[in-house]
């Protein structure tokens, strides 16, 4: 389906909220041509000829999220999830780009693999599905793939996806080479050794439940390590996902040496922590495993200070058979796409965060990070743009969901924060009701 707008757009009585300064006007936008032409109240009443009006009612208006971490089944597990219902999901939640991790069948360690996605995300999803390619051939972390024609070829960075790169000498070559054309390195910081059979975070209430704990240096030393390989090779390094406050020590440490690191946090690890697991929900297995609340108050605490930079939905669709068994067999993950804007609102509601900066964490950010145009409120930006109630209430109901798996950890849970349009390159491709 294309996304490309055929007639202008007129998006009248919104507040718009720019993440970057967290300034507030109220108004109209003109987008023509897949671009923001003008906004705010100089604009109001003006509507060119042929123009589609959307009424906002009063709604906020932002840039449209971006997230940098999901997991889609297709190519290979089309019934967990495909191109077409994650982009659905995504923008019935608002996320306007979405980077697709290369854990799929075969993994995107090929370019003509991340070629098919582009061209099968053009044909078939109605926002912007971005490939990440394999950091090493076969996500196996044992000899570095094709890096730079995966780049050249589409590919935004350089992951393997939920897979440590254990090898210090294979992540040293990749950092290495990658700085040479600047590419990112985006890593999953946890030893897969020093985890083991562990399912839960390491604690008392691990213990109580009579499950095995992973302790929070699996993060740690794992971090640590690649921070050093960074400070030896000078290369671009994004942690995919910290969860704990000694993560948050070892990166404060090298920003303040001016590597070019930067970090982000699970919308999960952000307002879940390990007591939610209550009578062993399996939805609630996540790698990273849910902390304790001090460390979710420390993750929260970083963002609002900027030390972390993104939040990711970290989308992990999952079937019944994967996740209705026993807590300790079954698979990690939970579906985010939907509902990470709704879930990021809680804090904003609870006084923990400001608006501005939960949106700038989702969506100016991202694009930065990853040299995007999209992610900003301003004239000639692309008009990539959310429409939302950010105190509309609603009870989760997994039956709703857009994605082809319901394995979401918000199941009955009670939220605000409704998404009523998506606009992605200044054509409406999601309004509710």
């Amino acid at each position: 389906m294309s996304v490309s707008a055929l007639q202008p757009l007129v998006l009248a009585n919104g507040v718009f909220l720019d993440p970057v300064t967290g300034r507030e006007e109220g108004g109209d936008l003109v987008a023509e041509a897949g671009v923001i032409r003008d906004f705010g109240h100089a604009v109001r009443g003006s509507r060119p000829d042929g123009a589609t009006v959307v009424d906002c009612r009063g709604m906020v208006v932002a840039p449209g999220l971006i997230d940098m971490r999901a997991f889609v089944g297709e190519p290979g597990a089309e019934h967990r999830e495909t191109l077409a219902s994650a982009s659905r999901a995504a923008a019935a939640g608002g996320v306007t780009t979405v980077v697709c991790m290369p854990d799929t069948n075969p993994p995107v360690d090929d370019p003509a693999v991340v070629d098919f996605l582009i061209r099968r995300a053009r044909d078939t999803a109605v926002v912007r599905m971005l490939p990440a390619a394999a950091l090493t051939k076969g996500l196996h972390g044992t000899e570095m793939a094709e890096i730079r024609l995966l780049t050249e070829a589409g590919a935004v960075f350089l992951t393997d996806g939920a897979r440590s790169v254990t090898n210090a000498q294979v992540m040293r070559r990749a950092l290495t080479y990658a700085r040479d054309f600047g590419g990112l390195i985006v890593h999953h910081c946890e030893d897969p050794y020093l985890v083991g059979d562990g399912v839960m975070n390491e604690g008392e209430l691990a213990s109580r439940l009579g499950l095995h704990g992973a302790p929070r240096e699996a993060e740690t030393i794992m971090l640590e390590r690649d921070l050093r390989l960074v400070r030896l090779t000078g290369g671009r390094y994004h942690a995919a996902m910290i969860s704990c406050a000694d993560s948050l020590a070892i990166i404060e440490r090298a920003r303040s040496e001016g590597l070019d690191v930067t970090c982000g946090v699970s919308i999960n690890s952000l307002t879940l922590n390990e007591n939610d697991i209550g009578p062993y929900r399996t939805f609630l297995k996540l790698s990273p495993p849910l902390r304790h609340e001090d460390d979710r108050l420390a993750m929260v605490e970083a963002l609002a200070d900027g030390l972390v930079d993104v939040i990711v939905s970290d989308h992990n669709p999952q079937d019944v058979e994967t996740k209705r068994v026993p807590f300790a067999e079954c698979a990690d993950g939970a579906i985010g796409l939907e509902t990470m804007l709704a879930a990021g609102l809680r804090l904003v509601h609870a006084g923990e965060l400001e608006l501005a900066t939960l949106l700038r964490a989702m969506s100016t950010r991202p694009a930065e990070i990853l040299g995007l145009p999209q992610g900003r409120l301003r004239k000639g930006a692309p008009a990539d743009l959310i429409v939302f109630d950010a105190e509309e209430p609603f009870v989760l109901d997994p039956a709703t969901l857009h994605s082809k798996s319901k394995n979401t950890p918000f199941d009955g849970a009670r939220l605000q924060g409704v998404v009523h349009h998506t606009i992605v390159d200044g054509a409406v491709v999601h309004s509710a009701g």
